[in-house]
């Protein structure tokens, strides 16, 4: 593995979040695949930086989509990449891409957070200390209007069932096709569209219920059904992400909400 990520600071993306995601299941340069195989056989060291720097703003979204917070997803996406080293002989890629793959090693990292974090604080404690310069793209203001931009998305999107909400984040923020997101999840491509048809399904009756909440002043309700779970964690503390020693990526702003779920 190398000795510590390469380091970047990505343009904010100009169009919806999702598109971004897609143009990178079509990488230009050396397919995915021979990157990756490169990277596990330990024949280039440089493979599998250039596999991070072609996903990372995809995996960095999709973590700040799922958390509404851009301090956890810069840890969260950190992990994603350590997790997909240590995992590297179990990788199935959809067609050239690793990008599906990826996403699902991301999911899982969200969804256990905190042992994925404790983890990543390990492994990132046996690496030299990273000197990391202030990054002046950094717009607190900018950082903390999106946190709470999309903490109002998640306040509905995780009273979904987690299994739609994977699916939704894949499909519709991610913008895979039905086909990808079946990789990526380990299920047949039917089940990811009855999937996403019920996701959508129950986003138009938690709609109805909130319009009602609004008409009526009372609270619209805080857990999805047989889930547990509120509201994601992570939201925005009225300040722009740390920039603690070790961390692998540079935050940036994205247009991150896209489809059913827009604020």
């Amino acid at each position: 593995m190398p000795e510590k990520f390469p380091r970047k600071s990505p343009e904010p993306p100009s169009g919806p979040g999702h598109r971004r995601d897609v143009d990178q299941l079509r990488p230009t340069g050396v397919p995915d695949g021979e990157l990756w195989r490169k990277a596990a056989k330990g024949d280039d060291p440089s493979a599998f930086g250039e596999l991070f720097e072609r996903h990372i703003d995809a995996v960095y979204n999709h973590c700040f989509r799922r958390t509404g917070s851009w301090e956890a997803a810069e840890d969260l996406a950190s992990v994603v990449f350590l997790e997909a080293w240590r995992r590297r002989h179990d990788v199935s890629l959809s067609g050239e891409s690793i990008l599906p793959w990826l996403l699902a090693v991301a999911n899982n990292v969200v969804r256990n957070r905190d042992r994925s974090l404790r983890r990543h604080r390990r492994l990132l404690a046996k690496l030299p200390p990273a000197v990391v310069a202030p990054d002046p793209a950094d717009d607190a203001v900018s950082r903390v209007d999106d946190e709470r931009a999309m903490q109002r998305v998640l306040e509905v999107f995780t009273r979904l069932l987690p299994d739609e909400q994977d699916v939704l984040a894949l499909c519709v923020w991610a913008g895979l096709s039905y086909t990808d997101a079946a990789v990526a999840l380990g299920i047949p491509v039917g089940t990811v569209r009855s999937r996403l048809s019920r996701a959508r399904e129950h986003l138009r009756r938690l709609a109805g219920l909130e319009a009602g909440a609004g008409r009526t002043g009372g609270p619209a309700p805080t857990s999805s059904p047989g889930s547990g779970q509120g509201p994601a964690q992570g939201r925005a503390s009225g300040r722009a992400p740390g920039r603690a020693q070790g961390r692998a990526l540079s935050a940036h702003r994205s247009n991150h909400v896209n489809g059913e779920l827009q604020p």
